[in-house]
C-alpha cells in the first residue's frame, strides 16, 4: 500500500476483535468520517477511481450510508433492514454507482441493485471503503463491477 492517501485512509479504520461475535473482527469507519483529512483522502480515491472507471458518464450516486452513522446492531440482534426509494427518483436508462461503507456478504448492495433495476436503472459500479474478502460479497453483486478501497480477511 504505497498511495500516502490511502495509508492515511487505511489508519482510521478501527478493528474490533471478537465483535460481535468470537473470531469475527468489526471494521469501523467512525474515526475516519470524524477527521477532515481522511475523509477526504477517501472521497478524492473514490471519486478519481470512478472518474477514471466511468469518465462523465454517471447521472446518480446511490448510498445507503448516512455521514453521521446510525446503524443497527449486527445480528443476530438486529431487525430487518429494508431499502426504499421513490419510484421517481430515476428515469429509465440513468447510470448509477452504488456507494457504501462496507462489503461483507453483498446483501445490502445486491438489494440497492435490485431496487435500482426495477426502476430501470444502468448499475455501472458499486464501490465501498472496505470489502471483507472471507464473506465474498463481490460474489453475490455479480454481473455487476465491484471496487474497493480496503480489504481485509
Amino acid at each position: 500500500m504505497a498511495d500516502p492517501e490511502l495509508q492515511l485512509v487505511a489508519r482510521r479504520i478501527r478493528s474490533f476483535p471478537d465483535f460481535p461475535t468470537p473470531g469475527v473482527v468489526f471494521r469501523d469507519i467512525s474515526p475516519l468520517l470524524k477527521d477532515p483529512a481522511s475523509f477526504r483522502a477517501a472521497i478524492g480515491l473514490l471519486a478519481r477511481h470512478l472518474k477514471a472507471t466511468h469518465g462523465g458518464r454517471i447521472d446518480y450516486i446511490a448510498g445507503e450510508c448516512p455521514v453521521a452513522a446510525s446503524r443497527a446492531p449486527p445480528p443476530p440482534r438486529a431487525p430487518r433492514a429494508e431499502l426504499e426509494i421513490q419510484k421517481d427518483a430515476l428515469e429509465p436508462g440513468q447510470r448509477v454507482v452504488v456507494v457504501d461503507d462496507l462489503l461483507a456478504t453483498g446483501g445490502t448492495m445486491h438489494a440497492a441493485c435490485e431496487l435500482l433495476g426495477r426502476l430501470q436503472a444502468e448499475v455501472l459500479e458499486c464501490v465501498s471503503l472496505v470489502e471483507l474478502t472471507s464473506l465474498k460479497g463481490r460474489e453475490k453483486l455479480a454481473p455487476v463491477p465491484f471496487f474497493s478501497l480496503l480489504q481485509y480477511e
